[in-house]
């Protein structure tokens, strides 16, 4: 659990060729945070999800994507396991100076008010704290 916010974007970059040094910092620290998860609770894989909400789409997709069933604000990764108090864990990741926009706002009132946890991370160290101390009170995780 000692790794470094670079070791792990490392371990979540190993074997991606790349042409020049990433600039989104965001995606950087969800990767790391994703890697660092499957790496601790690798029993729990398939309980932690991206949900590709955001990005830039041409009109047809994002027409298509609503259709859908995509929703303005949903979080960034859902982890979907039940403790002692919530139904779920939703995460919104951001950077240190990064802030919720309207619609991730509402929507965290409204997911909230269901009985569901809702946090904002804005680095490797904030994921593996919520992570950890919601774990904590899970049942046999």
């Amino acid at each position: 659990m000692g790794r470094t916010l670079e070791q792990m974007i490392a371990l979540a970059n190993a074997g991606v060729k790349q042409r020049r040094k990433p600039r989104d910092e965001e995606h950087q620290i969800q990767c790391a945070c994703v890697r660092w998860f499957r790496l601790q609770y690798p029993h729990l894989h398939h309980n932690l999800f991206a949900v590709p909400n955001g990005g830039r789409r041409d009109e047809v997709t994002a027409g298509k994507l609503k259709a859908e069933g995509v929703l303005a604000g949903v979080a960034d990764l859902i982890l979907l396991k039940s403790n002692a108090e919530f139904g779920a864990l939703l995460i919104e990741m951001k950077t240190r100076t990064g802030r919720q926009r309207d619609t991730q706002r509402e929507w965290q009132q409204l997911i909230e008010k269901d009985g569901y946890r809702y946090v904002v991370c804005r680095s490797l160290d904030d994921f593996m704290n919520e992570v950890n101390n919601y774990l904590a009170t899970a049942e046999h995780f």
